[in-house]
């Protein structure tokens, strides 16, 4: 009987500890509004353009809503390659994408979020070079995507400690 009780005692338990859901509300949630009212900067690049698709696509702008923040972010895209057979050919490859990024207040130019993010993968060389191109292009693609990811989490969770604080 008390096995059966343990998980319900838990349920009561979840709220006093302090965690809430940070996109409760969805779109009309604080979070969800906040990140709404977020305008994406242009960056240069290939890696630029897919970041800055990435980051729209996950802020959800609401179409002729004005931007209160302005966000800007500055990449670094490197290949290295580190798996060298005896010879020096380079059998793989490391793509690193790191990312800084500023959020600014739109009226006041006041930053009020500097932060950094970024990931990695790795890329295979083989005999041809279209394939390894078309392999570290993929590689950009989803390094995009997870950076993405990675500095919408860091604005929604500003978001909502700034939603506490007022």
């Amino acid at each position: 009987m008390i096995k059966k009780l343990a998980p319900l005692a838990l349920v009561f338990a979840l709220p006093s500890c302090g965690l809430h859901p940070l996109y409760s509300d969805g779109a009309h949630g604080v979070v969800g509004q906040f990140l709404g009212s977020v305008d994406v900067a242009g960056i240069d690049g290939k890696a630029g353009w897919l970041m800055r698709n990435a980051l729209i696509d996950r802020l959800g702008k609401a179409s002729g809503a004005t931007a209160r923040y302005q966000l800007s972010v500055e990449l670094d895209d490197k290949i290295t390659g580190f798996g060298v057979q005896t010879n020096g050919i380079v059998t793989r490859e490391r793509r690193a994408l790191r990312a800084r990024f500023k959020l600014v207040e739109a009226g006041t130019g006041t930053v009020v979020l500097d932060a950094t993010a970024g990931s990695d993968e790795s890329v295979d060389v083989v005999g041809s070079e279209y394939a390894t191109l078309a392999a570290e292009s993929s590689a950009l693609e989803r390094l995009s995507q997870t950076v993405a990811d990675q500095i919408v989490a860091r604005v929604a969770l500003f978001a909502e400690r700034t939603k506490t604080q007022k």
